[in-house]
């Protein structure tokens, strides 16, 4: 009863350091893209997306460790569905999402792609080996060089930036987007913690917990990051978060785990990735036609991720 009680009150603490930690990260996070001149689209692939990974990073990695590997798979591939459905979805209930054409082209494309290359690794053999896992990393070696270059571009074709009194100082940013990521990180292990004691409690298996429980806790820093973008009118970052996010999980998430120590594939995770790359597909094809992703769309998706949630448990 008492470990019941301090559970749930350590899920209030990690919501309110989650909500509050997004709020600075994401207040930091652009004030850094203004001050470099730098798309908010690239801030949001790369350090938003990096800061509301480590969650999933440090599931993974410690399954590893610990030679657990079947959480490490199912807390990435359940996490990438969750941000793809639910906080895509959510977050376009507060306003449209507008997807650049270049995300569109490039990043979008490219998320799918490390889907279908998780997918056949996974497939071959029953399991992502270390040399897979350092093909991972390489892969996403080349990805960060790229947005790197991407920035770089972006900065020298930029208008003159905006007055420095308009913008947070350099110490203040630094404060927001790291305090920002302790309270995020610390706000995501207590609902996690918490929320996977009563998971246990009532019996159900580590897969199931590993693709629900864990997937959404890991996951809510994307979510919560990303419906504070989008409330912000930082529309570009909200989704970058997530696309950057699914690429970080796939690429350097298992690919550390896997290299630390081969992950087994079972066919249910075969299942889960394949309807991963469905749901891509199909988000993919709400931002291609009217390059943004609305309310109704919004809805779609969360209905899907809802219909998804059904299956997974009954199966």
């Amino acid at each position: 009863m008492v470990e019941m009680i301090w559970s749930i009150v350590k899920l209030i603490i990690g919501f309110v350091l989650l909500i509050k930690g997004a709020d600075f990260f994401v207040e930091g996070s652009s004030a850094v893209a203004r001050r470099l001149r730098v798309p908010s689209i690239i801030i949001g692939l790369t350090i938003v997306a990096m800061g509301t990974s480590l969650p999933e990073c440090a599931v993974s990695v410690t399954a590893s460790l610990g030679k657990n590997n079947e959480l490490a798979v199912s807390n990435v591939v359940g996490s990438n569905v969750f941000n793809l459905m639910a906080v895509c979805g959510f977050a376009a209930l507060f306003t449209p999402l507008a997807v650049q054409k270049k995300t569109l082209k490039k990043e979008f494309p490219f998320s799918v792609i490390c889907e279908v290359l998780l997918l056949v690794t996974g497939y071959i053999g029953m399991a992502i080996g270390r040399l897979d896992g350092v093909l991972f990393l390489a892969i996403f070696i080349c990805f960060l060089v790229s947005m790197v270059r991407s920035a770089l571009k972006a900065r020298a074709n930029a208008e003159e930036a905006a007055e420095d009194t308009e913008l947070l100082s350099v110490w203040r940013c630094v404060v927001y987007i790291v305090g920002g990521c302790i309270a995020i990180k610390y706000g995501g292990d207590f609902v996690v913690d918490s929320a996977s004691y009563v998971a246990s409690s009532m019996g159900l298996t580590q897969n199931l917990i590993g693709l629900t429980i864990v997937a959404l806790g890991t996951s809510l820093p994307e979510l919560v990051t990303s419906i504070v973008a989008a409330k912000k009118d930082e529309v570009d970052m909200a989704l970058g978060n997530v696309i950057g996010s699914n690429i970080f999980n796939i690429l350097l998430v298992l690919g550390v785990a896997a290299a630390i120590s081969p992950i087994a594939f079972i066919m249910e995770n075969i299942i889960d990735v394949i309807l991963l790359i469905a749901m891509s597909v199909l988000v993919w094809i709400f931002a291609w036609t009217k390059q943004q992703i609305g309310k109704k769309e919004g809805i779609a998706m969360i209905v899907v991720y809802a219909a998804y949630l059904v299956y997974i448990i009954v199966r």
